[in-house]
């Protein structure tokens, strides 16, 4: 059986939607720390195409990939895929596999003979570049909020596949696909799906989604196919009366800082994490202090616009998960 679930995730006093203003300036998304959620039920595409509809008009909510850790839960939860080691608080979602699958496409290149109110058109843009699967099979597609009002194509693809898969999958899938924004394909990450929100004046788009007519479902590759490589062994580092041991512990902490302090708004938490776990290698083994490493993720996360102490959280926690060890922001299974 096929049947899936939506993770909808509703923020009570927060505009998940963007606000388009009188001057057509764009207000972004509010920044929302907790929801209410629930599992809706999917069982095809047309479940799935009939959800959006409906949620295109909620502005005050969104999905993730993600599922509840406790569906019954009704009082307000944080997305959190890991145990918080700074508050102590407890993971509310968990990484699983899933029938449907999002594809993200912002800014493509519009050709000359298609209008951006055409979706089924600028679909048929985005699609060409998946894999030839994708290409005889049903899909929604779906504007974007900036789609229609910012240059180029900026649409979302919904599919429904004929296996569930995970995050791992999806990667050695599609993760060398031209165009392609990765980001909907982290389990906690926010998927928005709301249509934006006009101050005056009208939606230049007479709808936000539509439907690409095909097979019912597109047809994954073998799981023996999208298995991921093993990962490479982290280098040794050098032993801290090994002459070279300086210079490479200051090399890593300044990178790791410049990725942390460059990384994007979808990104900066996740590279973060990464850097703070292999820098606790250098710790563990007296290459770096522990506080010149902790000054150095909050100043470079800070620098990337996340708030105050959320470094300092994540390096604790780092400590007794240093790189090599497996990433425990998830579990497997439903």
């Amino acid at each position: 059986m096929n049947s899936d679930t939506l993770t909808v995730l509703r923020s009570r006093g927060r505009r998940l939607a963007k606000l388009v203003q009188a001057d057509g300036s764009i207000v972004g998304y509010d920044e929302a720390r907790t929801f209410t959620a629930i599992e809706h039920d999917v069982e095809n595409l047309d479940d799935l195409h009939r959800a959006l509809v409906w949620l295109s008009t909620r502005p005050d909510r969104c999905i993730v990939r993600a599922a509840l850790t406790n569906p019954d839960r009704t009082d307000p939860i944080r997305r959190l895929l890991y145990r918080d080691p700074k508050t102590g608080d407890r993971p509310t979602l968990y990484e699983c596999q899933r029938f449907w699958i999002a594809t993200d496409w912002d800014t493509l290149d519009k050709p000359d003979d298609i209008d951006l109110t055409d979706l089924a058109a600028c679909g048929r843009v985005a699609l060409a570049r998946l894999p030839a699967a994708f290409h005889t099979a049903a899909c929604i597609v779906s504007a974007t909020a900036s789609h229609g009002i910012k240059p180029g194509i900026r649409i979302r693809l919904w599919h429904w596949l004929d296996r569930a898969i995970t995050r791992a999958e999806i990667t050695q899938w599609l993760g060398t696909v031209a165009g392609l924004d990765d980001c909907v394909f982290r389990p906690a990450q926010i998927i928005y799906t709301a249509a934006p929100v006009f101050e005056s004046g009208t939606d230049p788009l007479p709808t936000r989604t539509t439907i690409l007519s095909g097979e019912p479902r597109v047809a994954v590759p073998p799981a023996a196919a999208l298995a991921s490589p093993s990962p490479r062994p982290a280098a040794p580092l050098p032993k801290p009366d090994d002459a070279r041991a300086s210079t490479y512990a200051s090399v890593a902490l300044r990178n790791a800082a410049a990725r942390i302090a460059t990384a994007g708004t979808g990104d900066r938490h996740f590279t973060l994490i990464r850097e703070a776990r292999s820098l606790a290698r250098f710790t563990a083994a007296g290459l770096l202090t522990a506080s010149t490493v902790l000054e150095t993720l909050e100043r470079a996360a800070q620098d990337a616009g996340k708030p105050e102490g959320e470094a300092t959280a994540i390096a604790a926690w780092a400590r007794s998960h240093p790189s090599p060890s497996p990433l425990m922001e998830a579990r497997n299974g439903r």
